[in-house]
């Protein structure tokens, strides 16, 4: 039988914070999930630590690739997911424990619906660098947040999963609307977005340009 749920999760050398992302899946009130933890290449104790992780807790699988990012590493754990929703869990963020659970409740009282999104508190700085334009700052309420997503899983392989290394969170969110799929937003506020990681790709990608804030 099949779970639920698929969460995939992706990192890269976050040995020192995957401990966190796990324990919030882990202890979710809602149980009937599988996650696939795509390790992209890291060369830290990332390997070890999901070993251990893995001997704890068997709904855990684990993917080693090379080096590629985090879009050719979420599609390769997409195509791995057997849930009949998949969504995602970034290495350095967190569920809260109810986050599963009162979206699957969603899912189950609107069974028309395949796609969800939303429902997130950030910690740490709230803006973040606007993905058509690096030196403008924008408020993270104005964007989407792949950690979020919640997508049949029928209909994402039908949309295939944007292999680029920034914002491909928001590219799938396009290619979805492009494609006339009718995306839902939930406000619970579950997913924990941190911004306080000094080698987040949103903080790396950003630092490279000279910044103009929203009012500019």
């Amino acid at each position: 039988m099949y779970p639920f749920f698929s969460v995939v999760l992706c990192t890269y050398n976050r040995a020192r914070l995957l401990p966190r992302a796990l324990r919030s899946l882990i202890h979710q009130h809602w149980q009937d999930w599988e996650a696939i933890v795509v390790d992209d290449g890291s060369t830290d104790a990332t390997p070890l630590l999901l070993a251990a992780a893995r001997a704890e807790e068997q709904r855990l699988r684990f993917l080693r690739i090379s080096h590629q990012g985090p879009g050719a590493a979420r599609q390769y754990g997409i195509r791995h997911a057997r849930g009949t929703y998949i969504t995602f869990l970034d290495s350095d963020d967190e569920y809260l424990p109810e986050h599963l659970e009162l979206r699957a409740r969603y899912l189950q009282h609107n069974p028309e619906a395949v796609f969800l999104h939303g429902g997130f508190e950030v910690i740490g700085p709230p803006l973040v660098p606007d993905r058509h334009n690096p030196s403008r700052l924008i408020p993270i309420s104005e964007c989407v947040v792949g950690g979020t997503f919640v997508i049949q899983r029928a209909v994402l392989l039908r949309l295939g999963y944007p292999r680029i290394r920034f914002a491909d969170d928001a590219a799938l969110y396009e290619r979805a609307l492009r494609a006339g799929i009718q995306i839902v937003y939930v406000p619970f506020p579950t997913y924990r977005y941190h911004r306080t990681t000094i080698d987040s790709l949103c903080t790396r990608y950003g630092s490279k340009f000279p910044k103009k804030h929203p009012q500019q």
